[in-house]
């Protein structure tokens, strides 16, 4: 499943993230994840229930079709879709359908008039044999991209069932399953959000190179090798220096499993331990805390010891009900420390 899939890549994740290739979603599914490469740089993955369901049935004129509504009024702020497919089930469908083909299109409904059809955008299409049963995948991220500029455009999207000559058939006669079906065969859309990046910075115009000269260390002088007045000072405090310790978070604890769904808790680690002179070079130590360590030697009472605290920290996943019973996985970032040094 997606949190699942999103949860085994991030012990993965070091460097920084590439940019989010647009993903192809069509195909038949059994509801397993997209592909690699939108869920891992997902930083927010929303499931949206179907709030309005319409039909032109075997009962009224052809063509026949059947509407589908989403609310996207909870979209988190700052961030942009990179990705957004929809889903429906479906089931066998009528035997008089046989092994013939069948071909399903999924368009954006981009304005309605009183005294005429309806403007369509298309999005998607499959051709399938008919008595195929699964999920299917739409790619519905062009309507999602339309919708979240301007929520009045949000007028839902209509799917339509043909035969191999063009004829209209009735999408619940196929087994395509809408509101009436089973509540685990329910269809929905899946929305894919990723931080928007910060403004790039204006490129400078080029310079002529220059030769090359050796370049000088930035790091100041390790404390042990500091000539001078700190020449007698050595350490007595018997304390264990600064290090990452076991930390493991439980949300059954903290009274929060009525609304997360997954995990049940999670290893969050912790920083403790002395960063005291002289710092050592596992201790992670900036150059700051170096320079805060040896003022602390001669004024004590003016400045404290430099501190220890993490310097990496990696993000992990939680997937939980919102206040409208939607499911939302999201990629909360610095939630688990990877390393400790002294600040």
């Amino acid at each position: 499943d997606l949190y699942h899939a999103v949860a085994g890549e991030e012990e993965e994740e070091d460097g920084e993230e590439a940019a989010v290739s647009r993903p192809v979603l069509t195909g038949l599914s059994t509801q397993s994840p997209p592909p690699g490469s939108v869920v891992s740089r997902a930083d927010t993955v929303v499931s949206l229930v179907n709030m309005v369901e319409q039909d032109r049935d075997m009962f009224s004129p052809k063509p026949y079709w059947k509407e589908f509504r989403f609310d996207l009024t909870q979209v988190p702020t700052g961030e942009a879709v990179t990705a957004a497919e929809f889903r429906i089930y479906k089931a066998r469908g009528a035997s008089w359908h046989g092994n013939s083909s069948i071909h399903i299109s999924i368009y954006e409904v981009s304005a309605q008039h009183p005294n005429r059809d309806s403007d369509l955008f298309l999005l998607d299409v499959q051709d399938l044999r008919a008595g195929t049963e699964g999920w299917l995948v739409f790619d519905v991220t062009a309507a999602s991209n339309h919708w979240l500029v301007d929520q009045k455009h949000n007028l839902g999207l209509r799917l339509y069932v043909e035969t191999e000559d063009g004829h209209s058939v009735d999408p619940g006669s196929v087994g395509l399953l809408g509101r009436r079906g089973p509540r685990s065969k329910q269809p929905f859309m899946v929305t894919f959000f990723r931080a928007s990046p910060s403004p790039a910075r204006v490129t400078r115009a080029a310079k002529a190179p220059r030769r090359r000269q050796r370049k000088k260390s930035n790091d100041l002088p390790h404390p042990n090798k500091l000539p001078g007045i700190f020449d007698d000072v050595h350490t007595t405090d018997r304390r264990q220096v600064c290090r990452r310790h076991e930390l493991y978070v439980s949300f059954q604890d903290l009274g929060w499993l009525d609304w997360v769904i997954a995990p049940q808790g999670y290893s969050a680690y912790y920083c403790e331990g002395e960063c005291a002179f002289p710092l050592d070079s596992c201790m992670n130590a900036t150059n700051h805390a170096i320079l805060q360590s040896l003022v602390h030697l001669m004024k004590p009472e003016a400045v404290p010891k430099a501190c220890c605290a993490p310097t990496k920290l990696s993000a992990t996943s939680v997937l939980y009900y919102d206040s409208n019973n939607n499911v939302i996985l999201k990629k909360h970032r610095n939630m688990v420390v990877k390393s400790c040094g002294c600040h």
